[in-house]
């Protein structure tokens, strides 16, 4: 298998840059959590790492892999056929749901704790659940995050089934709305996980939108969000 890869690899590098000396390429499929694909170049060596979860895939996809990642390698353009052959492979439900449960064995999840300097997330939840999801919501884990991340405010993750929110929120200034209106945002993909249209991943339907503006300071939080 193996060497099948590093052939393949190879054949779409001749394909890309038919003038160009070969390099030494190391191709390896690789347990990552997720369905990750990685290159990169090390005194002229070509070294990739391929999901193993792809590791059965039809020879195709696993060209298409290898094209696209050359192509992004030595910026050449990507052939949308094979980048369409890709997404379709990777979007079916059966990958999708083998992805899900590898995230679950796989993937490391830091739960901290929900009680911040300033605010506590458990009881902001319980109190958003009341008020408007009737108290219906399971609780996840809820945590803060380990840094004051301004790229990532918050997100759920449905394999840990875990909340996390920035600790930047977590900080004199910052007014309980804007917490609130975060934590709201992420009990929405609670409400509404993310689905598969095709192949591609519905993550804020147009049910989440509407009720998502129904939050009272909707939009004060939003331009709170963009000071940062």
């Amino acid at each position: 298998m193996a060497d099948r890869i590093q052939s393949i690899f190879q054949e779409c590098y001749r394909e890309l840059r038919p003038r160009a000396e070969m390099p030494e390429f190391r191709v390896e499929f690789f347990p990552f959590a997720n369905i990750n694909n990685t290159i990169r170049l090390r005194q002229g060596r070509v070294l990739a790492r391929v999901s193993d979860l792809l590791q059965g895939a039809p020879q195709s996809v696993l060209q298409a892999i290898a094209h696209i990642l050359l192509a992004k390698l030595y910026r050449k353009p990507i052939d949308p056929a094979r980048a369409g052959r890709y997404r379709r492979y990777v979007g079916g439900r059966s990958l999708s749901a083998k992805a899900y449960l590898i995230r679950q064995m796989r993937g490391r999840k830091q739960i901290a704790s929900p009680n911040g300097h300033r605010f506590n997330l458990e009881e902001i939840f319980e109190d958003l659940n009341r008020r408007y999801f009737h108290g219906l919501l399971g609780r996840p884990a809820l945590t803060w995050s380990s840094i004051l991340s301004r790229s990532n405010l918050g997100h759920y993750d449905p394999a840990h089934n875990t909340i996390m929110v920035s600790r930047i929120f977590d900080r004199p200034g910052v007014p309980r709305m804007a917490v609130e209106y975060l934590l709201y945002h992420e009990m929405l993909h609670l409400k509404y996980p993310v689905k598969l249209r095709g192949t591609r991943r519905c993550v804020h339907p147009a049910a989440f939108q509407e009720e998502e503006k129904r939050f009272p300071h909707f939009e004060e939080a939003k331009k709170f969000l963009k000071t940062l």
